[in-house]
């Protein structure tokens, strides 16, 4: 294929980073290929990716699009108007814009953009994280011309004849941990002779992994590790305050870590959320993880998430109503037994992807074609 031919794609969804930086590094691996591409997304007014997006070098569109609360709410009143109005919007850019492919990465923009570009015969491509499909993306797979999927047997949601298994992008600078270390330890001011946890809860946070921090890190301190601890925005301002309280010199609280290359380089053990990103990026470090899924979301998807390696002996998991009680002694478990620990990493590593964008990349250009 010519790199010379100057492409279009719209890429459209986010709402969280576990569909944000997918987008993202599709888009860059995309560039890479084809520098003369001109590449607009399509967000949701008020999401993350309308920040995100603009910081990586994209421009950005916001919808006014919503999602519908699963209790009754005066939000829900709004949603059937918001909806037109993004449906609308979805189809003047699609006019206006004329991409050559249509990408949907998931989450409120996604789908009315995927809708319209479908209406108007654009080819389009669904990137699916999860192990479990969402509504929107089984609806609009049956139109779409391939699916990018992050698990294997996700035919029961999606026709089988669309569907290549292709994992989930994850962002480049983790593809390359080895002798990144000694910068770690430098950057986040942590001491070389204790064991790091580094404790993940997401961009927004996670109430139960921060409640279990809260509990043990007297006993963390105590017993000689170190603790690197994302608490998320929600959270900051209460667990900071905790902290700072307690004196404990080996607590290193964080409302986000920027540089994750360097937080799974200087980790020994890490417990996470299981959002399709975190997945797919803990698979390629390498490192032992403890899962401890958010019950909050649809379908416990980040339960089927995280099985999918717990069942490979690739992980460990802890539901989210007894982590507080077994934080420690988890993490206990792992790291005073090497040969799990040995185990763990090297399991979870042999079912990373890490060529997905790239995979990716293909079907797109098939498409475009």
């Amino acid at each position: 294929m010519s790199t010379q031919t100057t492409y279009r794609l719209l890429i459209s969804g986010g709402g969280t980073g576990g569909h944000i930086y997918p987008a993202i590094a599709i888009a860059n691996a995309w560039m890479e290929r084809h520098p003369d591409t001109e590449i607009q997304f399509v967000g949701a007014l008020g999401k993350m990716e309308m920040q995100k997006v603009p910081e990586a070098g994209y421009s950005i569109i916001g919808l006014p699009v919503a999602g519908l609360q699963r209790s009754l709410t005066l939000a829900n009143l709004s949603f059937p108007i918001k909806l037109f109005k993004s449906l609308r919007k979805a189809f003047q850019i699609v006019k206006e814009f004329k991409p050559h492919a249509v990408i949907g990465v998931g989450g409120y923009a996604s789908g009315p953009v995927l809708y319209a570009a479908q209406k108007k015969g654009i080819p389009t491509l669904i990137q699916e994280q999860n192990s479990y499909a969402g509504l929107t993306n089984k609806i609009l797979a049956k139109k779409a011309k391939k699916i990018c999927v992050a698990y294997p047997d996700m035919e029961q949601f999606f026709p089988i004849q669309n569907l290549v298994y292709t994992g989930n992008p994850v962002r480049k600078d983790l593809l390359k941990l080895d002798g990144k270390r000694e910068k770690a330890l430098s950057h986040f001011r942590l001491d070389p002779d204790r064991k790091t946890v580094l404790v993940l809860g997401g961009s927004l946070g996670a109430r139960t992994l921060n409640q279990g921090m809260v509990k043990d890190m007297d006993a963390f301190d105590r017993d000689g590790y170190q603790v690197l601890w994302q608490c998320g925005k929600f959270y900051f301002k209460d667990m900071l305050s905790i902290v700072e309280n307690s004196g404990l010199a080996h607590i290193h609280l964080r409302e986000f870590i920027r540089e994750m290359d360097l937080a799974y380089a200087v980790s020994d053990v890490i417990i996470s959320r299981a959002g399709a990103l975190s997945v797919s990026e803990l698979a390629l470090v390498g490192k032992p993880v403890i899962f401890i899924p958010s019950p909050n979301v649809a379908e416990d998807h980040q339960t089927k998430n995280a099985m999918a390696f717990v069942n490979h002996h690739a992980a460990l998991l802890l539901k989210d109503h007894e982590a507080v009680g077994k934080f420690k002694t988890t993490i206990d478990q792992v790291l005073g037994d090497p040969e799990l620990e040995k185990n763990l990493g090297q399991n979870i590593k042999s079912l990373a992807r890490p060529e997905a964008a790239e995979a990716i990349i293909n079907e797109i250009e098939k498409l475009v074609a």
